[in-house]
């Protein structure tokens, strides 16, 4: 068991340090960034893999002055398992609210910065320092052509690498 949990730390780790990229937006506004986002596409950990209907849910949590992650999705199919990763999210650069410390698991926290956000809230990138993994959500199951041409455009804008993206399925309504 230390042998599997020293790997995943060692894979998440390397993945996410060393601040290559540090560029956020400008500013976030909490209230309007909390509640539920649709993974629409990305660079995803191996824990990700086979996404189907991948769901992330912010709640502020008043009482701890953190962030409750709900992390959900279908593994490999619209019909497979429900898997569900918890996490846990502290406001990092006070200034701007767009640079966060989030843990899948004590003790590690990851760097996890908000690197293109809609004037509407509609959509968001998120990024790594490193540049390794990205994640553009939604407020709804899909994006047009022209926010996904305006998530790649502010991307380009700061050299967050857009290579290798992967679209997760979502079930039509």
């Amino acid at each position: 068991m230390k042998v599997i949990f020293f790997l995943i730390f060692s894979y998440l780790v390397t993945g996410c340090s060393s601040m290559k990229y540090n560029k956020t937006v400008d500013s976030v506004q909490l209230n309007k960034f909390m509640g539920q986002w649709y993974v629409i596409a990305g660079r995803f950990t191996f824990l990700e893999d086979g996404a189907h209907n991948a769901i992330e849910i912010y709640k502020w949590n008043e009482k701890e002055q953190r962030i409750d992650i709900s992390f959900t999705f279908n593994k490999d199919s619209f019909e497979g398992k429900v898997k569900s990763i918890p996490q846990k999210g502290w406001v990092y650069n006070k200034e701007t609210n767009a640079h966060w410390k989030v843990s899948p698991f004590w003790p590690l926290k990851l760097d996890y910065l908000v690197v293109a956000l809609a004037q509407d809230y509609s959509w968001t990138a998120v990024g790594v320092p490193s540049g390794k993994y990205l994640w553009i959500m939604a407020k709804t199951k899909t994006l047009t052509e022209e926010q996904l041409a305006k998530v790649k455009e502010e991307l380009k804008k700061i050299n967050y690498p857009l290579n290798d993206l992967v679209f997760v399925p979502h079930e039509k309504e």
